[in-house]
């Protein structure tokens, strides 16, 4: 018999360690404690067919406005291709979940690819397409058990002229693990948000994250002469780095300091062992509106693969009250350009 069970968070990161090398941060117990920290009530759950684990999931219960739900961020972790009974096992736990929590849905974004197969199986699971998105559904992923010589050469030329011109200009590249650093991000963040007009993360949120992470959640800054140009907030998360958040001056504006800055996160990672860098975020193509088309050309300049992921989907719980959550989020989505 197939159940949902509560796990300690420990033994689901070795899980996910051991059978989901395509996991992220998103289904860590670290992810998990951000939000915890961050005030929301987040499960851990292990999927088991009688004593064997064979599934996880992180998710966070989010009461909002227009009506609680759950969310699974890079999720459920299960194995969609070969154990169909399974998946199907676990939408019918998790909805006793979200039932017994009062939710109008549950929203989740599964780390598998955008293909007709898995279009096919969440349908026949009963799954709509979320009007919005979750977390970054397209991306470019860099391998880096590549040489520097290989990565440098992947590159587009321009790119890779911008890395050595940020040599030559003498940027320099540092990073900090302090929760001072994190504030200072949150500030920096902030004008940027006000130049180009998007809405940033929480000074709270930003904070959470280091607390959750600790030494693997690092702020690096890319300076020249000793003034700021770009920040970002990465977190190393084997087997893959992350770059999961951006700031940067208005003087940044006329350095390479992004390039320098991405150049010696990618270094550090393979130092580190990491086995892949996630830019976290691109605009699909044909799309200029998108709210990640503006570092989409930036991004792909470092080479890699660009990855869609199958978009957010919900299981619906309360018919009713979804289609109006549903009308809601699309003039949303609409009037934010998300």
């Amino acid at each position: 018999m197939i159940k949902l069970k509560n796990i300690d968070p420990i033994d689901l990161d070795n899980y996910v360690r051991d059978n989901h090398p395509e996991a992220n941060f998103l289904q860590s117990a670290g992810w998990g404690k951000v939000y915890e920290i961050d005030g929301e009530k987040v499960f851990y759950f292990g999927l088991y067919d009688n004593e064997k684990l064979i599934g996880s999931a992180v998710v966070i219960l989010k009461k909002a406005k227009r009506g609680a739900y759950l969310e699974i961020p890079g999720g459920p972790l299960l194995d969609w291709d070969r154990d169909k009974r399974a998946v199907k096992e676990f939408m019918s736990e998790i909805r006793k979940v979200a039932e017994a929590n009062h939710c109008v849905f549950v929203r989740m974004r599964p780390n598998i690819p955008d293909d007709y197969n898995n279009q096919q199986l969440v349908k026949e699971l009963g799954l709509v397409p979320s009007p919005m998105h979750l977390h970054a559904e397209h991306t470019v992923i860099l391998d880096l058990d590549l040489s520097e010589e290989d990565l440098l050469k992947d590159m587009r030329r321009q790119t890779r002229y911008e890395v050595r011109r940020a040599e030559k200009l003498g940027i320099e590249v540092t990073f900090d693990t302090s929760k001072y650093a994190f504030t200072d991000f949150y500030n920096t963040q902030l004008e940027t948000a006000k130049r180009q007009n998007f809405i940033p993360s929480t000074q709270h949120f930003i904070e959470a994250q280091h607390d959750a992470f600790g030494k693997s959640a690092r702020i690096y800054t890319a300076s020249i002469k000793g003034r700021p140009l770009a920040k970002g907030l990465i977190i190393m998360q084997s087997p893959e780095a992350i770059y999961h958040e951006a700031a940067s001056t208005e003087e940044g504006r006329k350095y390479p300091g992004a390039y320098a800055l991405q150049w010696r996160v990618i270094r550090d990672a393979k130092d580190l062992g990491m086995k892949r860098y996630n830019l976290f975020g691109i605009a699909p193509p044909n799309s200029p509106k998108h709210r990640y088309a503006g570092v989409t050309t930036f991004k792909t300049g470092f080479g890699g693969r660009q990855v869609t992921y199958l978009p957010a989907q919900d299981l619906v719980i309360k018919p009713m009250r979804y289609r109006f959550v549903h009308a809601l989020e699309v003039a949303r989505k609409k009037h934010r350009h998300l």
